[in-house]
């Protein structure tokens, strides 16, 4: 029954903080200039975040960081000046909370000079601040599994906390248990922050997850049937042998 409300109360967050995801926004994007600022952000991924997307970062409004579950939600940024700007624009990723609410996006300026022409990298940056559109879009890590990293606070039976790295597609982790593999005794996780979820009820053994997401207009499944070894050690990444390929279908009207 506790596993059962618990999912009720994470989806009821979830759905009363939609938006349309998909829909393209105007807002106007800033740099910023530290993105190991960024990395260490209130998602969570700490030393991971730079490998995403060649570092092209972003901190999100809380609509979009939604609580966390917006957590490695990608979206296509393009600036609107045509002479600075290419049209395609760039891509990026969520690693944290933006407080501004001047702004949606913070970028790292890594990102930002993404957006401008060919040699016109510079003079983007020196702009400061630049009116752009964007919207949601599938991640992609050409090949790569879901992976689940242990975080170093994690100890065995007793405590265990971790965050799962390279989501693909367009969807959100809105509840993840766990239990030991070959057994159907799950415990769930509470999210602590951003991408970090914990429990204080460690399985023994080989460990499986199953994570409920966003999927179509409703919510998906995902088992990845063995992720941690018997011995598995604190700040270890390790495979799902799984990976999330949804697309979430945002059941709004009309856009901005």
């Amino acid at each position: 029954m506790a596993i059962l409300i618990y999912f009720l109360f994470t989806l009821s967050i979830v759905t009363s903080t939609n938006a349309c995801d998909r829909c393209l926004h105007q807002t106007k994007a800033v740099p910023f200039s530290n993105a190991s600022a960024l990395s260490s952000g209130a998602c969570g991924y700490g030393s991971s975040a730079p490998s995403f997307y060649n570092g092209h970062l972003a901190a999100a409004v809380p609509s979009i960081f939604k609580f966390g579950s917006g957590c490695g939600a990608c979206f296509q940024v393009r600036c609107m000046d045509g002479k600075l700007c290419s049209k395609g624009g760039t891509q990026v990723i969520v690693t944290d909370l933006n407080k501004n609410t001047e702004t949606d996006l913070v970028l790292s300026s890594r990102a930002f000079m993404a957006m401008a022409n060919k040699g016109m990298e510079l003079n983007m940056l020196k702009l400061g601040a630049a009116n752009v559109e964007y919207k949601r879009v599938p991640c992609d890590y050409k090949g790569k599994n879901l992976a689940v990293r242990v975080e170093e606070s994690s100890q065995k039976l007793r405590y265990l906390a971790i965050k799962f790295l390279y989501q693909g597609g367009q969807t959100e982790i809105v509840a993840v248990d766990v239990a030991k593999v070959g057994s159907t005794n799950w415990s769930f996780l509470r999210r602590k922050s951003g991408a970090v979820w914990d429990t204080d009820r460690v399985p023994a053994g080989k460990l499986q997850f199953r994570l409920l997401v966003t999927a179509g207009y409703d919510r998906k499944s995902i088992w990845a049937k063995s992720v941690l070894p018997a011995d598995w050690n604190a700040g270890i990444v390790y495979d799902s042998g799984v990976q999330i390929e949804d697309v979430a279908e945002e059941g709004c009207g009309r856009c901005d």
